[in-house]
């Protein structure tokens, strides 16, 4: 290892391949890229009841240790067995990397960073929970939640509005924004034209906002006869929804394609002639980005983050109105060609610019060197401070 890189200690409720999820997916290439650069990653995380999963394995140039899964009340996986390893390494890190705060293994790994010198980074990858009810969330947030970050020396943010949602509860732990990144060279628009199809990527549950999307299909369906839907994902509504899809009179012309591999990912996006996210909450979600990236026009929730970001590329609907969303497909599917072209090829040069995986890495390991920076020149930590490479 060279004298530049350092020790990061990462926890986590899940990751990629074994779970397909933003926070999965956003633990796995961070700690793959930093690995690339030569830092020594460890990531800890639960075996999501899969027993046939190694407790550990290097995977591509990380190391992951694995939990066994006790109990998982509200998709919330509990694995006690992330204190006893925090318990015998969080002292050999540089770096205590926690991401979300909404989670069983974060709330422990908040309560071992009270104890190290070392700092404690808590990424935010959503405050709000869509899983979780709004009562449970009421009594957590303001408590436990507000207690891992302001365990944290810095909180990352995707956004400026997630920033300020943190600030207004009072968190005066200091945030920092670093945009989700995508990787360009591999999320990228296809030669083919797109089929007459709509595209929905995520977990199947209440939050990601499915059973909207199906109803708005449903008054749709008659009257574009050639347009089908794709629901890309796994989640506890899934025999709710092919009900629902039953009912609706809709179930030939919907497919429920499960959990896809990422890499099969970037052909469904560019294949869609649209990609549609009804969100009742989110952080800033890969997959809107993943779809922009491919050049396709996407119609989300009008949260107040993914409107600055779907403005001029795609279309945006009053969350959780049926009607509104019912509305705006009929804008997207009545839209002449070259209109959606233009969207797409906005929408991937906006990622390019301000949303590359390269730059995401590179600023989330800069938050590092700088926090370590100030805990060496203020109350000191136990360990030198790694010189950082001028050459970065």
């Amino acid at each position: 290892m060279s004298s530049d890189s350092l020790r990061i200690l990462r926890v986590t409720s899940s990751t990629y391949p074994e779970v397909v999820g933003g926070v999965g997916l956003h633990v796995h290439h961070l700690s793959r890229v930093q690995a690339e650069m030569g830092h020594d990653v460890t990531v800890l995380t639960s075996d999501n009841g899969d027993r046939s999963l190694p407790s550990e394995e290097r995977r591509d140039g990380y190391r992951l240790l694995r939990h066994r899964e006790l109990a998982r009340p509200l998709d919330n996986s509990i694995v006690p067995g992330v204190a006893a390893t925090l318990h015998e390494f969080v002292d050999d890190y540089d770096v205590l990397h926690i991401h979300s705060h909404l989670y069983f293994s974060s709330t422990l790994a908040a309560l071992f960073g009270r104890r190290t010198d070392i700092p404690v980074v808590v990424t935010n990858h959503g405050l709000v929970s869509q899983t979780a009810p709004r009562w449970i969330q009421r009594l957590y947030n303001p408590t436990v939640g507000k207690f891992t970050f302001e365990t944290g020396d810095r909180i990352l943010c995707y956004t400026e509005t997630d920033k300020q949602r943190l600030q207004e509860r009072g968190i005066d732990t200091p945030i920092s924004v670093v945009p989700n990144g995508i990787d360009c060279s591999w999320f990228r628009p296809s030669a083919a034209d797109p089929s007459d199809q709509l595209l929905f990527v995520g977990r199947l549950k209440e939050g990601k906002g499915p059973q909207y999307l199906l109803e708005a299909f449903g008054r749709l369906a008659s009257d574009y006869p050639d347009y089908s839907l794709q629901l890309v994902g796994d989640g506890p509504l899934r025999e709710e929804l092919e009900a629902q899809a039953s009912t609706l009179g809709i179930a030939d012309r919907v497919s429920f394609r499960g959990e896809v591999p990422n890499d099969e990912l970037p052909a469904l996006y560019a294949d869609s002639r649209a990609f549609v996210l009804p969100s009742r909450s989110e952080g800033l979600p890969r997959t809107v980005l993943e779809a922009m990236a491919c050049g396709r026009p996407v119609v989300t929730s009008d949260l107040p983050q993914l409107r600055p970001l779907v403005e001029d590329v795609g279309y945006t609907f009053e969350t959780g109105s049926v009607d509104r969303l019912v509305d705006t497909l009929t804008t997207v599917l009545d839209a002449d060609d070259d209109r959606l072209d233009r969207f797409g090829t906005r929408a991937r040069k906006r990622v390019e610019s301000t949303y590359s995986w390269e730059d995401t890495v590179e600023r989330t390991v800069a938050e590092y060197y700088d926090v370590l920076g100030e805990r060496t020149t203020g109350s000191g930590i136990k360990r030198s401070l790694p010189r950082q490479s001028t050459a970065e």
